[in-house]
């Protein structure tokens, strides 16, 4: 059973920020180098919280967004948090490993090298709304298996989900290990300013400019992990329908607020008419109607009409735009029904910033060259979708590009693979975590090296002579 809160629920303002911070440093020196029993201890404990909030967390979600489908929840968060978890766990014997090391024997005499994976302290996490759970316990996974103590800062667009943490996590955590902050607005910059031993960001480039400015001010490192405009790209001998399938999919979950979700996608010319069938085919058999259950809702009403602005916009520079369900909007409970953009200009807001909701412009090519020249032109993509059977071509599209990553004949799916890292590039983020990439950014790989009791350094000190002369030589062959 969950045991009693030992502190009060913290409040939300700069200066319970600044005591989280202090209690939480003080508890890592008294005890800076967890065992593998507690750090096992505090994934159990994590997984625990998951499986026993699962409902209430789905439905608190749910009420941020207005209505956000249950399964979409259990899918994308409840699931990859439960699986990072048991990743860590399983691994975090081999992680925690100290590394022995060659040694220069020229160099350094008898010596042993070897690196210690050390914890680095204070890890804060600034969640985004998308998803709040997977962008909170996937981060905690690696966190604790690390041996670290976390401050996580919610997303003041998940009230709900917020609450519900702020009052049910410390009956699971104690609060120096582990403290979750509602922002009510504005709490951000405060946030970010804290001298964190590291400091991990989700959300959109702009905002990451800002974190990691202000990070800088206490040389606090940083892992960014940002939006990016990624691109799939049919290739001619992909089967259309396959792609379609597989690409709408996955650009509707969520109704596209997903990161990493499809943003546009590259089709050859003459296969443009038989992709574009398919999605009209198949969205309205996943999706009957825009009030499914199964649908998502736009998180809130800015989010919605800045969607259906960049709609409108596409539609007066000449694009064609099509709905993919009748009715296409729905003001009252902000949703808009997934869409295609054809013929869409470059200057159209569509092309120009990141979509984050269902639209979708399909991009018709004749040279693939072309395509991969447009997507070297813009920011590096936080994900790159080839769609090819052949070998050669995948390898191509991936040597001559460059992006955070990369599923091939899917989308998405690289990012529930936890013995793949996760992590941008550009303006799609830097640094990575999930699985072992994960557990090695939250430590410290601290080299030690131990002299023996002869040393040939002994040999190259004042007054020099023959001797040193002779290993200088080796040395520097």
């Amino acid at each position: 059973m969950p045991r009693k809160p030992t502190t009060p629920t913290p409040a939300a303002d700069p200066a319970a920020l600044t005591a989280a911070l202090a209690l939480q440093r003080q508890a890592h020196r008294a005890r800076p180098m967890p065992t593998l029993r507690e750090r096992q201890a505090d994934l159990r404990t994590l997984a625990r919280f998951v499986r026993e909030q699962r409902d209430a967390m789905a439905a608190a979600i749910s009420a941020d967004y207005a209505q956000r489908s249950r399964h979409e929840t259990l899918l994308m968060e409840v699931g990859p948090a439960l699986a990072a978890i048991r990743h860590a766990a399983k691994h975090l014997p081999q992680w925690m490993k100290v590394q022995a090391r060659g040694v220069d024997r020229l160099t350094f005499g008898m010596g042993d090298n070897r690196v210690i994976p050390q914890p680095l302290g204070v890890v804060g996490v600034i969640v985004p709304w998308n998803f709040p759970l997977n962008l909170s316990w996937i981060p905690l996974s690696c966190i604790f298996a690390a041996g670290n103590r976390a401050m996580v800062k919610l997303s003041e667009k998940s009230p709900h989900f917020a609450r519900l943490l702020v009052e049910r996590l410390p009956s699971y955590f104690p609060a120096e290990k582990l403290q979750v902050f509602a922002d009510p607005g504005g709490l951000g910059p405060a946030f970010s300013q804290l001298p964190f031993d590291h400091l991990l960001f989700t959300g959109s480039s702009a905002t990451g400019r800002a974190v990691m400015a202000a990070a800088a001010h206490n040389l606090c490192p940083v892992t960014l992990e940002l939006g990016g405009r990624s691109p799939a790209i049919v290739c001619d001998d992909f089967d259309t329908g396959t792609a379609a399938d597989r690409i709408g999919f996955v650009k509707f979950l969520n109704a596209g607020q997903v990161c990493t979700t499809v943003d546009h996608v590259y089709v050859p010319r003459r296969q443009l008419p038989a992709f574009v069938e398919q999605l009209r085919a198949s969205v309205p058999r996943r999706y009957p109607r825009l009030d499914t259950p199964d649908y998502t809702s736009i998180i809130d009403h800015a989010a919605y009409r800045r969607l259906r602005d960049t709609l409108k916009d596409a539609t007066a520079r000449g694009a064609h735009v099509e709905p993919l369900l009748q009715p296409a909007f729905d003001d009252a409970a902000h949703r808009i029904a997934p869409h295609l953009v054809l013929d869409a200009p470059a200057d159209c807001l569509l092309l120009q910033r990141e979509i984050f909701g269902p639209i979708l412009p399909v991009l018709p090519y004749d040279d693939l060259d072309d395509v991969l020249e447009r997507i070297n032109d813009g920011p590096r993509p936080l994900a790159l979708y080839p769609f090819s059977h052949k070998a050669a071509r995948i390898e191509r599209i991936i040597d001559r590009t460059m992006s955070g990553g990369v599923t091939v004949n899917d989308a998405l799916m690289h990012v529930g693979q936890e013995d793949l890292p996760f992590g941008g590039v550009g303006d799609s983020g830097m640094g990575h975590y999930h699985g072992v990439e994960g557990f090695m950014t939250f430590s410290k790989l601290r080299p030690v090296f131990t002299q023996a009791r002869f040393a040939t350094t002994a040999l190259l000190s004042p007054p020099y002579g023959a001797v040193a002369d002779k290993l200088l030589k080796l040395m520097l062959r």
